[in-house]
Protein backbone atom coordinates (compact mmCIF):
# COMPACT_ATOMS: atom_id res chain seq x y z
CA UNK A 1 0.00 0.00 0.00
CA UNK A 2 1.25 3.48 -0.85
CA UNK A 3 2.71 5.49 2.00
CA UNK A 4 3.12 9.24 2.21
CA UNK A 5 4.09 11.92 4.66
CA UNK A 6 1.25 13.74 6.37
CA UNK A 7 0.66 17.06 4.67
CA UNK A 8 -1.14 20.17 5.85
CA UNK A 9 -4.02 19.24 3.54
CA UNK A 10 -4.27 15.86 5.25
CA UNK A 11 -4.19 17.48 8.67
CA UNK A 12 -7.16 19.63 7.69
CA UNK A 13 -9.32 16.49 7.54
CA UNK A 14 -9.01 16.30 11.35
CA UNK A 15 -11.19 18.14 13.84
CA UNK A 16 -9.87 21.49 15.07
CA UNK A 17 -9.18 20.01 18.52
CA UNK A 18 -6.90 17.32 17.08
CA UNK A 19 -4.86 19.43 14.67
CA UNK A 20 -2.17 20.78 16.97
CA UNK A 21 -1.63 17.49 18.77
CA UNK A 22 -1.48 15.35 15.64
CA UNK A 23 0.75 17.77 13.72
CA UNK A 24 3.27 17.45 16.54
CA UNK A 25 2.89 13.72 17.12
CA UNK A 26 2.59 12.44 13.56
CA UNK A 27 3.97 15.22 11.38
CA UNK A 28 7.14 13.34 10.44
CA UNK A 29 5.80 9.76 10.45
CA UNK A 30 4.85 7.71 7.41
CA UNK A 31 1.36 6.28 7.61
CA UNK A 32 -1.22 4.88 5.19
CA UNK A 33 -2.83 7.54 3.02
CA UNK A 34 -6.01 5.46 3.20
CA UNK A 35 -6.15 5.94 6.99
CA UNK A 36 -5.28 9.64 6.94
CA UNK A 37 -8.30 10.77 4.92
CA UNK A 38 -10.86 9.21 7.25
CA UNK A 39 -12.29 11.15 10.20
CA UNK A 40 -10.09 10.03 13.09
CA UNK A 41 -11.10 8.58 16.40
CA UNK A 42 -9.26 8.70 19.69
CA UNK A 43 -9.47 6.75 22.94
CA UNK A 44 -10.00 8.61 26.20
CA UNK A 45 -8.00 7.42 29.14
CA UNK A 46 -8.98 7.85 32.79
CA UNK A 47 -6.17 5.82 34.35
CA UNK A 48 -2.45 5.62 33.76
CA UNK A 49 -0.59 2.92 31.86
CA UNK A 50 2.05 2.94 34.58
CA UNK A 51 -0.60 2.23 37.21
CA UNK A 52 -3.21 -0.02 35.68
CA UNK A 53 -4.75 -0.94 39.01
CA UNK A 54 -6.54 1.94 40.80
CA UNK A 55 -6.43 0.00 44.07
CA UNK A 56 -2.71 0.69 44.35
CA UNK A 57 -3.61 4.34 44.94
CA UNK A 58 -5.12 4.12 48.49
CA UNK A 59 -2.13 2.39 50.10
CA UNK A 60 0.35 4.54 48.16
CA UNK A 61 -1.50 7.67 49.24
CA UNK A 62 -1.44 6.50 52.85
CA UNK A 63 2.35 6.17 52.65
CA UNK A 64 2.51 9.69 51.19
CA UNK A 65 0.14 11.27 53.73
CA UNK A 66 2.03 9.77 56.66
CA UNK A 67 5.47 10.77 55.35
CA UNK A 68 7.48 13.96 55.66
CA UNK A 69 7.34 14.35 51.87
CA UNK A 70 3.93 15.96 51.44
CA UNK A 71 4.36 18.73 48.86
CA UNK A 72 7.82 17.40 47.90
CA UNK A 73 7.43 15.17 44.85
CA UNK A 74 8.87 17.29 42.05
CA UNK A 75 12.67 17.38 42.30
CA UNK A 76 14.69 14.36 41.09
CA UNK A 77 16.04 13.85 44.61
CA UNK A 78 12.58 13.89 46.18
CA UNK A 79 11.23 11.52 43.54
CA UNK A 80 13.95 8.98 44.32
CA UNK A 81 13.37 9.46 48.06
CA UNK A 82 9.64 8.75 47.72
CA UNK A 83 10.33 5.70 45.55
CA UNK A 84 12.61 4.33 48.28
CA UNK A 85 9.90 5.02 50.86
CA UNK A 86 7.46 3.00 48.73
CA UNK A 87 9.99 0.15 48.65
CA UNK A 88 10.63 0.33 52.39
CA UNK A 89 6.92 0.17 53.23
CA UNK A 90 6.39 -2.76 50.85
CA UNK A 91 4.17 -0.74 48.53
CA UNK A 92 6.37 -1.61 45.57
CA UNK A 93 9.07 -4.21 45.01
CA UNK A 94 11.26 -5.30 42.17
CA UNK A 95 14.82 -4.54 41.12
CA UNK A 96 16.06 -1.32 42.73
CA UNK A 97 18.55 -0.82 39.91
CA UNK A 98 15.69 -0.35 37.49
CA UNK A 99 13.70 2.87 37.29
CA UNK A 100 16.65 4.90 38.54
CA UNK A 101 14.92 8.17 37.74
CA UNK A 102 11.96 7.09 39.95
CA UNK A 103 9.26 7.33 37.28
CA UNK A 104 7.01 5.40 39.68
CA UNK A 105 6.88 8.49 41.91
CA UNK A 106 5.60 10.57 39.00
CA UNK A 107 2.92 7.96 38.31
CA UNK A 108 1.68 8.07 41.88
CA UNK A 109 1.81 11.87 41.87
CA UNK A 110 -0.15 12.00 38.62
CA UNK A 111 -2.94 9.88 40.09
CA UNK A 112 -3.01 11.85 43.36
CA UNK A 113 -3.45 15.02 41.29
CA UNK A 114 -5.85 13.50 38.76
CA UNK A 115 -8.36 12.43 41.39
CA UNK A 116 -8.06 15.59 43.48
CA UNK A 117 -6.33 13.96 46.45
CA UNK A 118 -3.38 16.38 46.14
CA UNK A 119 -3.41 19.84 44.55
CA UNK A 120 -2.32 19.73 40.89
CA UNK A 121 0.28 22.12 39.54
CA UNK A 122 -1.07 25.31 37.97
CA UNK A 123 0.84 26.81 35.03
CA UNK A 124 0.72 30.29 33.44
CA UNK A 125 -1.39 29.07 30.53
CA UNK A 126 -4.11 27.98 32.96
CA UNK A 127 -5.00 31.64 33.57
CA UNK A 128 -4.87 31.65 37.37
CA UNK A 129 -2.27 31.30 40.13
CA UNK A 130 -1.35 28.32 42.28
CA UNK A 131 -2.29 30.36 45.38
CA UNK A 132 -5.90 30.48 44.17
CA UNK A 133 -6.10 26.66 44.34
CA UNK A 134 -3.70 25.36 46.97
CA UNK A 135 0.01 24.46 47.42
CA UNK A 136 1.13 22.03 44.75
CA UNK A 137 0.96 18.35 45.82
CA UNK A 138 -0.32 19.21 49.30
CA UNK A 139 -3.23 17.06 50.48
CA UNK A 140 -6.66 18.46 49.57
CA UNK A 141 -9.94 18.26 51.52
CA UNK A 142 -10.95 15.29 49.34
CA UNK A 143 -7.50 13.79 49.99
CA UNK A 144 -8.11 14.05 53.74
CA UNK A 145 -11.41 12.21 53.29
CA UNK A 146 -9.70 9.59 51.11
CA UNK A 147 -6.93 9.08 53.69
CA UNK A 148 -9.48 8.58 56.47
CA UNK A 149 -11.72 6.27 54.40
CA UNK A 150 -11.54 2.94 56.24
CA UNK A 151 -13.74 0.83 53.97
CA UNK A 152 -13.70 -0.01 50.27
CA UNK A 153 -17.10 1.69 49.89
CA UNK A 154 -15.79 4.92 51.42
CA UNK A 155 -12.76 4.87 49.12
CA UNK A 156 -15.01 4.19 46.13
CA UNK A 157 -17.04 7.28 46.95
CA UNK A 158 -13.85 9.36 46.82
CA UNK A 159 -12.96 7.87 43.44
CA UNK A 160 -16.52 8.59 42.29
CA UNK A 161 -16.33 12.25 43.34
CA UNK A 162 -13.13 12.57 41.31
CA UNK A 163 -14.42 10.73 38.25
CA UNK A 164 -17.59 12.80 37.85
CA UNK A 165 -15.65 16.05 37.45
CA UNK A 166 -15.57 16.80 33.68
CA UNK A 167 -11.81 17.03 33.03
CA UNK A 168 -11.57 15.58 29.48
CA UNK A 169 -11.52 18.13 26.66
CA UNK A 170 -14.34 18.11 24.08
CA UNK A 171 -13.54 21.34 22.26
CA UNK A 172 -12.18 24.79 23.05
CA UNK A 173 -15.02 25.59 25.45
CA UNK A 174 -16.34 22.29 26.79
CA UNK A 175 -15.15 19.31 28.80
CA UNK A 176 -16.78 16.01 29.81
CA UNK A 177 -16.57 13.14 32.31
CA UNK A 178 -15.88 9.72 30.71
CA UNK A 179 -17.66 7.98 33.61
CA UNK A 180 -20.81 10.03 33.05
CA UNK A 181 -20.59 9.37 29.30
CA UNK A 182 -20.43 5.61 30.01
CA UNK A 183 -23.47 5.90 32.31
CA UNK A 184 -25.33 7.77 29.56
CA UNK A 185 -24.63 4.94 27.11
CA UNK A 186 -25.64 2.33 29.69
CA UNK A 187 -28.95 3.98 30.48
CA UNK A 188 -29.69 4.45 26.77
CA UNK A 189 -28.98 0.76 26.16
CA UNK A 190 -31.27 -0.12 29.05
CA UNK A 191 -34.17 1.76 27.44
CA UNK A 192 -33.72 -0.35 24.31
CA UNK A 193 -33.00 -3.83 25.73
CA UNK A 194 -33.81 -3.65 29.45
CA UNK A 195 -30.22 -4.19 30.63
CA UNK A 196 -27.31 -1.79 31.23
CA UNK A 197 -24.56 -4.29 30.37
CA UNK A 198 -21.82 -3.30 27.90
CA UNK A 199 -19.59 -6.12 26.63
CA UNK A 200 -15.82 -5.74 26.44
CA UNK A 201 -15.55 -5.52 22.63
CA UNK A 202 -18.44 -3.03 22.56
CA UNK A 203 -16.69 -0.89 25.13
CA UNK A 204 -13.33 -1.15 23.33
CA UNK A 205 -14.63 -0.11 19.91
CA UNK A 206 -17.77 1.94 20.53
CA UNK A 207 -17.69 3.52 24.01
CA UNK A 208 -14.11 4.54 24.85
CA UNK A 209 -13.71 5.82 21.27
CA UNK A 210 -16.70 8.18 21.51
CA UNK A 211 -17.66 11.27 23.51
CA UNK A 212 -20.76 13.44 24.05
CA UNK A 213 -19.93 14.99 20.66
CA UNK A 214 -21.36 11.75 19.29
CA UNK A 215 -25.09 11.03 19.26
CA UNK A 216 -25.60 8.57 22.12
CA UNK A 217 -28.41 6.81 20.23
CA UNK A 218 -26.11 6.19 17.26
CA UNK A 219 -23.51 4.76 19.65
CA UNK A 220 -26.18 2.41 21.00
CA UNK A 221 -27.19 1.53 17.41
CA UNK A 222 -23.57 0.52 16.72
CA UNK A 223 -23.44 -1.58 19.91
CA UNK A 224 -26.68 -3.41 19.11
CA UNK A 225 -25.51 -4.01 15.55
CA UNK A 226 -22.34 -5.63 16.92
CA UNK A 227 -24.44 -7.85 19.18
CA UNK A 228 -26.61 -9.01 16.32
CA UNK A 229 -23.71 -9.68 13.97
CA UNK A 230 -21.61 -11.32 16.66
CA UNK A 231 -24.44 -13.63 17.61
CA UNK A 232 -24.37 -15.07 14.08
CA UNK A 233 -20.58 -15.10 13.68
CA UNK A 234 -19.06 -18.58 13.39
CA UNK A 235 -15.76 -17.40 14.87
CA UNK A 236 -16.35 -14.72 17.49
CA UNK A 237 -12.63 -14.15 18.14
CA UNK A 238 -12.12 -13.46 14.44
CA UNK A 239 -15.14 -11.16 14.43
CA UNK A 240 -13.70 -9.20 17.37
CA UNK A 241 -10.33 -8.87 15.63
CA UNK A 242 -12.01 -7.55 12.51
CA UNK A 243 -13.95 -5.00 14.60
CA UNK A 244 -10.70 -3.66 16.01
CA UNK A 245 -9.07 -3.72 12.55
CA UNK A 246 -11.93 -1.60 11.23
CA UNK A 247 -11.68 0.86 14.13
CA UNK A 248 -7.90 0.99 13.68
CA UNK A 249 -8.38 2.42 10.19
CA UNK A 250 -9.36 5.68 11.92
CA UNK A 251 -6.88 5.54 14.80
CA UNK A 252 -3.31 6.79 14.47
CA UNK A 253 -1.71 5.11 17.49
CA UNK A 254 -1.04 1.49 18.41
CA UNK A 255 -3.70 -1.10 17.64
CA UNK A 256 -3.10 -2.81 20.99
CA UNK A 257 -4.46 0.27 22.75
CA UNK A 258 -8.04 -0.77 22.00
CA UNK A 259 -7.80 -3.77 24.34
CA UNK A 260 -5.15 -2.46 26.75
CA UNK A 261 -6.89 0.85 27.35
CA UNK A 262 -10.31 -0.81 27.57
CA UNK A 263 -9.05 -3.14 30.29
CA UNK A 264 -7.57 -0.24 32.24
CA UNK A 265 -10.52 2.14 31.70
CA UNK A 266 -12.94 -0.53 32.93
CA UNK A 267 -10.83 -1.04 36.08
CA UNK A 268 -10.91 2.67 36.91
CA UNK A 269 -14.62 2.98 36.13
CA UNK A 270 -15.33 0.08 38.49
CA UNK A 271 -13.31 1.79 41.25
CA UNK A 272 -16.18 4.31 41.46
CA UNK A 273 -18.44 1.62 42.93
CA UNK A 274 -21.35 2.72 40.72
CA UNK A 275 -20.58 0.15 38.00
CA UNK A 276 -19.43 -3.45 38.31
CA UNK A 277 -17.97 -6.18 36.14
CA UNK A 278 -20.27 -8.21 33.92
CA UNK A 279 -18.06 -10.90 32.41
CA UNK A 280 -15.25 -8.93 30.77
CA UNK A 281 -17.53 -5.93 30.36
CA UNK A 282 -19.44 -3.85 32.88
CA UNK A 283 -22.92 -2.91 34.05
CA UNK A 284 -24.60 -0.52 36.45
CA UNK A 285 -24.86 -1.51 40.13
CA UNK A 286 -28.67 -1.81 40.60
CA UNK A 287 -28.91 0.15 43.84
CA UNK A 288 -27.27 3.17 42.16
CA UNK A 289 -29.77 3.41 39.31
CA UNK A 290 -31.42 6.58 40.64
CA UNK A 291 -28.03 8.17 41.27
CA UNK A 292 -26.92 7.44 37.70
CA UNK A 293 -30.01 9.12 36.28
CA UNK A 294 -29.20 12.27 38.24
CA UNK A 295 -25.48 12.18 37.41
CA UNK A 296 -25.90 12.12 33.61
CA UNK A 297 -27.68 15.47 33.69
CA UNK A 298 -24.21 17.07 33.78
CA UNK A 299 -22.03 15.01 31.43
CA UNK A 300 -20.67 18.12 29.70
CA UNK A 301 -19.34 21.27 31.38
CA UNK A 302 -18.44 24.81 30.30
CA UNK A 303 -16.86 25.63 33.67
CA UNK A 304 -13.35 27.09 33.75
CA UNK A 305 -10.36 24.94 34.71
CA UNK A 306 -10.11 26.83 37.99
CA UNK A 307 -13.72 26.01 38.89
CA UNK A 308 -13.28 22.37 37.94
CA UNK A 309 -10.00 22.04 39.85
CA UNK A 310 -11.65 23.49 42.96
CA UNK A 311 -14.54 21.06 42.63
CA UNK A 312 -12.09 18.19 42.10
CA UNK A 313 -9.99 19.03 45.16
CA UNK A 314 -12.86 19.79 47.53
CA UNK A 315 -14.81 16.71 46.47
CA UNK A 316 -17.44 17.13 43.77
CA UNK A 317 -21.00 17.04 45.10
CA UNK A 318 -22.94 13.83 44.51
CA UNK A 319 -26.70 13.63 43.92
CA UNK A 320 -26.91 11.79 47.26
CA UNK A 321 -25.75 14.98 48.97
CA UNK A 322 -29.29 16.13 48.18
CA UNK A 323 -31.99 14.81 50.54
CA UNK A 324 -34.50 13.89 47.81
CA UNK A 325 -31.99 11.90 45.74
CA UNK A 326 -30.47 10.35 48.86
CA UNK A 327 -33.95 9.02 49.66
CA UNK A 328 -34.35 7.60 46.14
CA UNK A 329 -31.02 5.77 46.37
CA UNK A 330 -31.91 4.48 49.84
CA UNK A 331 -35.22 3.17 48.48
CA UNK A 332 -33.37 1.47 45.60
CA UNK A 333 -31.19 -0.31 48.18
CA UNK A 334 -34.19 -1.34 50.30
CA UNK A 335 -35.81 -2.73 47.14
CA UNK A 336 -32.64 -4.81 46.58
CA UNK A 337 -32.75 -6.11 50.16
CA UNK A 338 -36.39 -7.10 49.77
CA UNK A 339 -35.76 -8.66 46.35
CA UNK A 340 -33.16 -11.00 47.88
CA UNK A 341 -35.27 -11.62 50.98
CA UNK A 342 -32.58 -10.23 53.28
CA UNK A 343 -33.71 -9.43 56.77
CA UNK A 344 -32.67 -5.95 57.79
CA UNK A 345 -33.23 -3.54 60.61
CA UNK A 346 -33.45 0.18 59.98
CA UNK A 347 -30.89 2.00 62.17
CA UNK A 348 -32.40 4.26 64.77
CA UNK A 349 -31.43 7.42 62.89
CA UNK A 350 -33.97 10.04 61.80
CA UNK A 351 -34.19 10.38 58.00
CA UNK A 352 -34.28 14.16 58.20
CA UNK A 353 -31.12 15.04 56.27
CA UNK A 354 -29.04 13.76 53.38
CA UNK A 355 -26.20 12.99 55.80
CA UNK A 356 -28.41 10.81 58.01
CA UNK A 357 -30.03 9.10 55.04
CA UNK A 358 -26.61 8.21 53.65
CA UNK A 359 -25.52 6.86 57.05
CA UNK A 360 -28.57 4.57 57.05
CA UNK A 361 -27.83 3.52 53.48
CA UNK A 362 -24.21 2.70 54.34
CA UNK A 363 -25.40 0.56 57.25
CA UNK A 364 -27.94 -1.33 55.15
CA UNK A 365 -25.45 -1.77 52.32
CA UNK A 366 -23.27 -3.81 54.68
CA UNK A 367 -26.21 -6.22 55.09
CA UNK A 368 -26.64 -6.71 51.36
CA UNK A 369 -22.88 -6.97 50.80
CA UNK A 370 -22.58 -9.69 53.47
CA UNK A 371 -25.54 -11.61 52.04
CA UNK A 372 -24.13 -11.49 48.51
CA UNK A 373 -20.70 -12.59 49.72
CA UNK A 374 -22.24 -15.56 51.52
CA UNK A 375 -24.02 -16.50 48.27
CA UNK A 376 -20.73 -16.11 46.44
CA UNK A 377 -19.06 -18.45 48.95
CA UNK A 378 -21.69 -21.11 48.30
CA UNK A 379 -20.93 -20.96 44.55
CA UNK A 380 -17.25 -21.77 44.97
CA UNK A 381 -17.74 -25.56 45.14
CA UNK A 382 -19.05 -25.43 41.57
CA UNK A 383 -16.27 -23.02 40.54
CA UNK A 384 -13.40 -25.33 41.53
CA UNK A 385 -12.08 -25.69 37.95
CA UNK A 386 -11.78 -21.92 37.60
CA UNK A 387 -10.03 -21.73 40.98
CA UNK A 388 -7.60 -24.44 39.85
CA UNK A 389 -6.87 -22.51 36.64
CA UNK A 390 -6.19 -19.37 38.65
CA UNK A 391 -3.61 -21.38 40.60
CA UNK A 392 -2.00 -22.40 37.31
CA UNK A 393 -1.88 -18.76 36.20
CA UNK A 394 -0.21 -17.86 39.50
CA UNK A 395 2.31 -20.68 39.06
CA UNK A 396 3.34 -19.38 35.62
CA UNK A 397 2.89 -15.72 36.72
CA UNK A 398 3.35 -14.40 33.19
CA UNK A 399 0.32 -12.09 33.09
CA UNK A 400 -1.30 -13.98 30.21
CA UNK A 401 -5.02 -14.48 29.77
CA UNK A 402 -6.78 -17.83 29.77
CA UNK A 403 -10.10 -18.28 28.00
CA UNK A 404 -12.23 -20.73 29.99
CA UNK A 405 -15.22 -20.48 27.70
CA UNK A 406 -16.55 -18.22 25.00
CA UNK A 407 -16.37 -14.59 26.17
CA UNK A 408 -15.05 -15.64 29.58
CA UNK A 409 -11.39 -14.90 30.17
CA UNK A 410 -9.40 -14.98 33.42
CA UNK A 411 -6.11 -13.24 34.10
CA UNK A 412 -3.72 -12.51 36.96
CA UNK A 413 -2.01 -9.13 36.43
CA UNK A 414 1.65 -9.57 37.33
CA UNK A 415 1.64 -6.53 39.60
CA UNK A 416 -1.29 -7.99 41.57
CA UNK A 417 -0.09 -11.59 41.86
CA UNK A 418 0.28 -11.43 45.66
CA UNK A 419 -3.30 -10.22 46.10
CA UNK A 420 -4.63 -12.82 43.67
CA UNK A 421 -2.74 -15.59 45.48
CA UNK A 422 -4.50 -14.75 48.76
CA UNK A 423 -7.83 -14.44 46.95
CA UNK A 424 -7.41 -17.76 45.11
CA UNK A 425 -6.56 -19.68 48.30
CA UNK A 426 -9.54 -18.03 50.03
CA UNK A 427 -11.79 -19.25 47.22
CA UNK A 428 -10.18 -22.71 47.39
CA UNK A 429 -11.05 -23.19 51.08
CA UNK A 430 -14.54 -21.77 50.49
CA UNK A 431 -14.92 -24.44 47.80
CA UNK A 432 -13.71 -27.16 50.20
CA UNK A 433 -16.52 -25.80 52.39
CA UNK A 434 -17.74 -26.70 55.92
CA UNK A 435 -16.36 -23.51 57.48
CA UNK A 436 -18.38 -22.17 60.38
CA UNK A 437 -17.04 -18.63 60.18
CA UNK A 438 -18.39 -16.30 57.48
CA UNK A 439 -16.40 -15.74 54.25
CA UNK A 440 -15.82 -12.08 55.14
CA UNK A 441 -14.53 -13.15 58.57
CA UNK A 442 -12.13 -15.65 56.99
CA UNK A 443 -10.20 -13.20 54.80
CA UNK A 444 -7.77 -10.54 55.91
CA UNK A 445 -7.84 -8.66 52.60
CA UNK A 446 -10.53 -6.46 51.06
CA UNK A 447 -12.60 -7.25 47.99
CA UNK A 448 -14.56 -5.03 45.63
CA UNK A 449 -18.18 -5.32 44.48
CA UNK A 450 -17.11 -8.04 42.01
CA UNK A 451 -15.42 -10.06 44.82
CA UNK A 452 -12.00 -9.39 43.29
CA UNK A 453 -9.10 -8.62 45.66
CA UNK A 454 -8.35 -5.06 46.68
CA UNK A 455 -4.76 -5.28 47.88
CA UNK A 456 -3.30 -7.85 50.25
CA UNK A 457 -4.01 -8.59 53.91
CA UNK A 458 -2.23 -6.27 56.37
CA UNK A 459 0.62 -7.68 58.44
CA UNK A 460 -1.14 -7.81 61.81
CA UNK A 461 -2.61 -11.30 61.42
CA UNK A 462 -2.93 -14.34 59.19
CA UNK A 463 -3.86 -13.79 55.55
CA UNK A 464 -6.84 -16.13 56.07
CA UNK A 465 -8.34 -18.00 59.01
CA UNK A 466 -10.89 -20.75 58.42
CA UNK A 467 -12.73 -22.12 61.42
CA UNK A 468 -14.23 -25.61 61.22
CA UNK A 469 -16.22 -27.60 63.74
CA UNK A 470 -13.21 -29.20 65.42
CA UNK A 471 -10.18 -27.15 64.36
CA UNK A 472 -8.87 -23.94 62.81
CA UNK A 473 -6.73 -23.64 59.68
CA UNK A 474 -4.64 -20.49 59.24
CA UNK A 475 -3.41 -19.88 55.70
CA UNK A 476 -0.39 -17.73 54.85
CA UNK A 477 0.85 -17.16 51.31
CA UNK A 478 3.69 -15.35 49.58
CA UNK A 479 4.92 -14.74 46.05
CA UNK A 480 8.47 -14.56 47.43
CA UNK A 481 10.62 -17.51 46.31
CA UNK A 482 14.19 -16.40 46.99
CA UNK A 483 16.45 -16.66 50.03
CA UNK A 484 14.71 -13.67 51.67
CA UNK A 485 11.54 -15.74 52.00
CA UNK A 486 12.47 -17.00 55.44
CA UNK A 487 13.38 -13.50 56.70
CA UNK A 488 10.09 -12.08 55.37
CA UNK A 489 7.76 -14.91 56.37
CA UNK A 490 9.38 -17.10 59.06
CA UNK A 491 8.70 -14.87 62.06
CA UNK A 492 5.31 -13.38 61.03
CA UNK A 493 3.80 -16.74 60.09
CA UNK A 494 4.85 -18.36 63.36
CA UNK A 495 3.66 -15.33 65.34
CA UNK A 496 0.26 -15.32 63.63
CA UNK A 497 -0.24 -19.06 64.21
CA UNK A 498 0.91 -18.70 67.84
CA UNK A 499 -1.58 -15.87 68.43
CA UNK A 500 -4.38 -18.09 67.12
CA UNK A 501 -3.26 -20.98 69.34
CA UNK A 502 -3.40 -18.70 72.39
CA UNK A 503 -6.88 -17.47 71.49
CA UNK A 504 -8.52 -20.74 70.47
CA UNK A 505 -9.52 -23.83 72.36
CA UNK A 506 -9.52 -25.78 69.10
CA UNK A 507 -6.31 -27.11 67.53
CA UNK A 508 -4.74 -24.66 65.07
CA UNK A 509 -2.97 -25.76 61.88
CA UNK A 510 -0.83 -23.42 59.78
CA UNK A 511 -0.71 -23.83 55.99
CA UNK A 512 2.02 -21.92 54.17
CA UNK A 513 1.85 -21.72 50.35
CA UNK A 514 4.39 -20.30 47.88
CA UNK A 515 5.46 -21.10 44.33
CA UNK A 516 8.77 -22.32 45.73
CA UNK A 517 9.61 -23.18 49.34
CA UNK A 518 13.07 -22.03 50.38
CA UNK A 519 14.84 -24.67 52.47
CA UNK A 520 15.50 -22.14 55.24
CA UNK A 521 11.75 -21.44 55.42
CA UNK A 522 11.03 -25.15 55.60
CA UNK A 523 13.61 -25.56 58.37
CA UNK A 524 12.04 -22.73 60.41
CA UNK A 525 8.60 -24.33 60.18
CA UNK A 526 10.04 -27.82 60.78
CA UNK A 527 11.43 -26.62 64.13
CA UNK A 528 8.13 -24.80 64.71
CA UNK A 529 9.05 -23.22 68.03
CA UNK A 530 7.59 -20.02 69.47
CA UNK A 531 7.94 -18.52 72.94
CA UNK A 532 5.06 -16.52 74.38
CA UNK A 533 5.44 -13.44 76.59
CA UNK A 534 5.92 -15.67 79.64
CA UNK A 535 8.77 -17.52 77.90
CA UNK A 536 6.64 -20.64 77.65
CA UNK A 537 7.63 -22.79 74.71
CA UNK A 538 4.92 -23.47 72.10
CA UNK A 539 5.15 -26.19 69.47
CA UNK A 540 3.44 -24.99 66.30
CA UNK A 541 2.00 -27.13 63.54
CA UNK A 542 2.88 -25.49 60.20
CA UNK A 543 3.35 -27.26 56.87
CA UNK A 544 4.79 -25.55 53.77
CA UNK A 545 3.29 -26.51 50.40
CA UNK A 546 4.23 -25.32 46.95
CA UNK A 547 1.28 -23.87 45.07
CA UNK A 548 1.70 -26.66 42.52
CA UNK A 549 1.37 -29.30 45.27
CA UNK A 550 -1.65 -27.61 46.80
CA UNK A 551 -3.33 -27.15 43.40
CA UNK A 552 -2.85 -30.77 42.37
CA UNK A 553 -4.25 -32.10 45.64
CA UNK A 554 -7.13 -29.60 45.41
CA UNK A 555 -7.91 -30.91 41.91
CA UNK A 556 -7.55 -34.53 43.10
CA UNK A 557 -10.16 -34.06 45.86
CA UNK A 558 -12.73 -32.65 43.44
CA UNK A 559 -12.11 -35.15 40.66
CA UNK A 560 -12.33 -38.03 43.13
CA UNK A 561 -15.31 -36.56 45.01
CA UNK A 562 -13.46 -36.57 48.32
CA UNK A 563 -13.87 -32.85 48.97
CA UNK A 564 -13.79 -32.35 52.70
CA UNK A 565 -11.55 -30.36 55.08
CA UNK A 566 -10.96 -33.55 57.08
CA UNK A 567 -9.43 -35.14 53.98
CA UNK A 568 -7.11 -32.18 53.56
CA UNK A 569 -6.25 -32.27 57.27
CA UNK A 570 -5.32 -35.93 56.95
CA UNK A 571 -2.81 -34.97 54.26
CA UNK A 572 -1.56 -32.12 56.46
CA UNK A 573 -0.91 -34.46 59.39
CA UNK A 574 0.96 -36.95 57.22
CA UNK A 575 3.19 -34.16 55.94
CA UNK A 576 3.67 -32.68 59.41
CA UNK A 577 4.67 -36.04 60.93
CA UNK A 578 7.19 -36.57 58.12
CA UNK A 579 9.41 -33.79 59.51
CA UNK A 580 10.79 -35.93 62.34
CA UNK A 581 14.45 -36.73 61.96
CA UNK A 582 14.86 -34.69 58.79
CA UNK A 583 16.33 -31.33 57.81
CA UNK A 584 14.48 -28.69 55.81
CA UNK A 585 15.45 -29.96 52.32
CA UNK A 586 14.63 -33.59 53.19
CA UNK A 587 11.28 -32.60 54.69
CA UNK A 588 10.37 -30.69 51.53
CA UNK A 589 11.13 -33.78 49.45
CA UNK A 590 9.10 -36.01 51.76
CA UNK A 591 6.08 -33.65 51.47
CA UNK A 592 6.37 -33.92 47.69
CA UNK A 593 6.53 -37.73 47.94
CA UNK A 594 3.47 -37.91 50.20
CA UNK A 595 1.38 -35.73 47.88
CA UNK A 596 2.46 -37.70 44.81
CA UNK A 597 1.61 -41.01 46.48
CA UNK A 598 -1.80 -39.69 47.55
CA UNK A 599 -2.84 -38.51 44.10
Amino acid sequence: MAKAKITQLDIETYSVVEQQKRMTEYGEKLIDVERIVKKPIDIWLIGNTGMRNPWRIPSGFKVYAESNMVGRLRSPEDQVAFKMLLVKTGEIGGDLDKDKDASITRKYRLMFNKYGFAYPEVTKKDGFDQEELGPVDVITPLGETFYNADTVSAQQECFLRGLIVPMEKLDDNRTFSPLLWVLSVMLSIEKRVGDTKINFIEFATCVQTTTPLNDVEKVVDAILKIREERKGAENKKKYDRELIDKAFERYLKQKGNFKDYADMNIRYLISSGIVKRAGRGLSLVPEYHSMAIELIKDVVSTESLKERYKKLCEGAPLPTDNEETANKVLNDLIAELEYYGIEYKMPDIPLDSAKNINMVRASLKKDIDKFKEEQYAKQQYDEWKEIYEYMNLLISNNGKELELEEDYVIKVPKSEAAAYLEWTLWRAFLAIDHTINKPYEARGFNIDQDYLPVGTAPGGGSDMVFEFEDYVIAVEVTMSTNSRQEAMEGEPVRRHVADLVLNNEKPVYGVFVANKIDSNTAETFRIGVWYNQNDEKMALRIVPFTLKQFSEYFKFMFENKTVNPDVFLELFNKCFEAKDGKGGPEWKQEIANIINSNI
